[in-house]
């Protein structure tokens, strides 16, 4: 049923994402789905974690046996790739929090995190900067995917040719650290 919930979150973002809609999808009654969910919070919760952790997972395995510009290309691109394809289940993780270290929701951002600190690992950057590298990183993989996932590059330049770009400079930025 969470499965479900993502699939339809992404075609309708998260924002639509109800319970009539849900059960409508799956051809039972709302009421049915409390048998499975406490209500719609608990819904959204759900696709949240289950979105991380198929993020963690896509990101991990394309980040495997690689190192310093290649691991950040590969993690950069199968972000991008998820992130696309799944708006609305990518959307409906942001800006919710743990209830603790064992939520599914904390859970899945330590994955997710721990892949991307797999990827500095191949520059030489300082313990202390470590945490600046994590969030630059991450904001500018969010902030390419989630502009692009909305129609936001409307000009006549390559959208992959900007995203290796941003590659390039990124892992230049990081080597110079």
């Amino acid at each position: 049923m969470v499965a479900a919930g993502a699939a339809l979150a992404d075609e309708v973002g998260p924002g639509n994402l109800t319970m009539g809609s849900l059960a409508q999808r799956l051809g039972v009654r709302a009421p049915s789905l409390y048998k499975h969910v406490a209500g719609q919070e608990d819904l959204n919760r759900r696709i949240a974690a289950l979105a991380l952790e198929e993020a963690a997972e896509a990101v991990g395995g394309a980040v495997q046996g690689y190192a310093g510009r290649d691991a950040l290309a590969a993690a950069a691109r199968a972000f991008r790739t998820f992130v696309v394809e799944h708006p609305g289940r990518y959307a409906a993780a942001l800006g919710l929090e743990p209830s603790g270290p064992d939520d599914p929701l904390a859970v899945g951002s330590r994955r997710l995190l721990a892949v991307f600190s797999a990827v500095l690992r191949g520059y030489e950057i300082a313990d202390a900067d470590v945490p600046h590298a994590l969030r630059m990183l991450r904001s500018q993989f969010h902030g390419f995917a989630t502009l692009q996932a909305a129609g936001g590059f409307r000009w006549s330049t390559d959208v992959d040719e900007s995203f290796d770009w941003m590659i390039t400079f990124m892992d230049q930025g990081l080597r110079r650290l």
